[in-house]
């Protein structure tokens, strides 16, 4: 399905539509901005949009990965 709706003459929004706040680093799993950029986002110029834009990459080696996972939990449970 296209967004159709969602379409403007504006820099498009990096919401990946992954909207969870990481509980520690408090930025967005999906897109990786602060909630207040997020709430802000339709009022930033697009100076500002692009700015927020360009820092998102740096931004995901802030988010702690947890390691291991499920996959780990289920080959701890069949190893012993």
């Amino acid at each position: 399905m296209i967004d159709d709706v969602w379409k403007r003459e504006e820099i498009d929004s990096p919401c990946i539509k992954l909207c969870v706040l990481h509980s520690e680093a408090k930025i967005c799993v999906g897109c990786h901005r602060s909630a207040e950029e997020i709430q802000m986002w339709s009022k930033y110029t697009p100076e500002q949009r692009l700015l927020i834009i360009s820092e998102l990459p740096s931004r995901k080696s802030i988010i702690i990965k947890r390691r291991g996972g499920r996959n780990r939990h289920l080959k701890n449970q069949i190893n012993g």
